[in-house]
């Protein structure tokens, strides 16, 4: 079978660029090895898929070329994306931080990307496995267990290794490297903190609750919740900074943001209250009280002098910790790292040094922050390499 454009990978990325292309009168094939296509996008957004973010900037992206991404994302904006949903009168809400939601099913959203592959043209084959990818002079052959197909362009987009247990692989990657191009050091991102066993004893009787904070990182710093688990400690700010975590640093949270804890403590200094009971004025009672514990800091209020309240007001709005690792891909929304940058073209995300190969989605290192911002690069790369392959 001879096709224009042969397409691996039947997630947002493949899907989107498989319409775009077929839209452009190109013959597509889509290869899909699961058994069903969008099994990422039907668990994202707890079932109601977070299609995009309203305010979409390339800041909200990490790459190892911080520019590479604006061209994609200029090209093809949230409300591009908005458009298309209303076309398909899919009714949707903002959740907050501009975060879009479907207000039925994550299924709507796979629901469209079939109906315009549909519209476009685009064959869809399902259980395809590749066994090997070669290039011709003038394309690609795709031998899989349903047969050998070939193409004038080859889109490449698998994704990354996050969720394993729903099929990620590092193909895309390995792919890149037959090709001679680049992977960067990849690692779990979007991903919960897992913390030392001392540590872990406190908190994990904790695990369910979720307080408000500040975490930061470096230069990086997130205002969402924070949720206590089994292992360590999750939640928006914690998956958010987990992208730029680096092992075996310590990462800083500020458990009272909007509020000068020495003022709050002093004005207790003549309580017999105890420190734990303040603090769960603040915060749920028995996170405040495991708090206290691993800071060895539990006596009436009227026993501490005013420079140990500082010191403990200082270590509220500076609590340090060392998290021991993540809970790995197998947790991990997104992958970051992937085939560099440098290897790509930003404008078509076709391969430089080898005409007709293009790398779109996750497999690329792109990563989105937690919020609709990888559905988006999704939309944009696919788009990018559409209008080309």
């Amino acid at each position: 079978m001879k096709t224009d454009v042969i397409v691996i990978g039947a997630g947002a990325a493949g899907l989107f660029c498989a319409l775009t292309a077929g839209q452009r009168r190109r013959s597509v094939l889509v290869i899909e090895h699961a058994e069903k296509v969008g099994k990422k996008i039907l668990i994202s957004g707890g079932g109601r898929c977070n299609f995009t973010n309203l305010h979409t900037s390339p800041d909200n992206f990490i790459s190892g070329n911080p520019n590479f991404h604006k061209s994609a994302l200029a090209r093809f904006t949230p409300q591009d994306f908005i458009e298309l949903v209303k076309k398909h009168r899919i009714a949707f809400h903002e959740k907050k931080l501009g975060q879009l939601f479907c207000n039925d099913s994550a299924q709507q959203i796979v629901g469209l990307l079939l109906e315009e592959c549909r519209r476009a043209n685009v064959e869809i084959r399902v259980n395809c496995q590749v066994q090997s990818v070669d290039k011709l002079d003038d394309g690609f052959i795709v031998e899989t267990n349903q047969g050998r197909f070939e193409s004038e362009s080859l889109v490449v987009a698998t994704g990354g290794l996050s969720i394993p247990k729903m099929g990620a692989t590092d193909f895309g990657h390995r792919l890149a490297r037959q090709f001679g191009l680049k992977v960067t050091q990849t690692k779990p991102a979007l991903v919960p903190l897992t913390l030392a066993e001392h540590d872990r004893e406190i908190f994990s009787p904790l695990s369910g609750i979720s307080v408000d904070a500040l975490v930061k990182f470096g230069k990086r710093q997130f205002r969402e919740n924070i949720l206590v688990t089994h292992q360590g400690l999750s939640g928006p700010a914690i998956l958010q900074i987990s992208s730029y975590w680096n092992s075996s640093e310590a990462i800083e949270i500020d458990l009272l943001p909007d509020a000068d804890a020495e003022l709050l403590l002093v004005g207790e200094c003549s309580s017999g209250k105890e420190l734990k009971t303040v603090l769960s004025q603040f915060w749920p009672q028995r996170f405040a009280q495991a708090w206290a514990t691993i800071k060895r800091e539990s006596k009436p209020m009227r026993q501490y002098s005013n420079k140990e309240l500082r010191a403990i007001a200082e270590r509220i709005h500076r609590w340090r910790i060392i998290p021991n690792g993540t809970e790995g891909y197998r947790k991990a929304e997104v992958t970051a790292g992937g085939v560099a940058t440098n290897e790509l073209s930003s404008k078509t995300m076709e391969a430089r040094e080898v005409a007709g190969l293009f790398f779109i989605g996750e497999v690329v290192d792109v990563t989105g922050h937690l919020g609709g911002f990888n559905f988006q690069w999704a939309w944009a790369s696919g788009f990018a390499a559409g209008q080309s392959a």
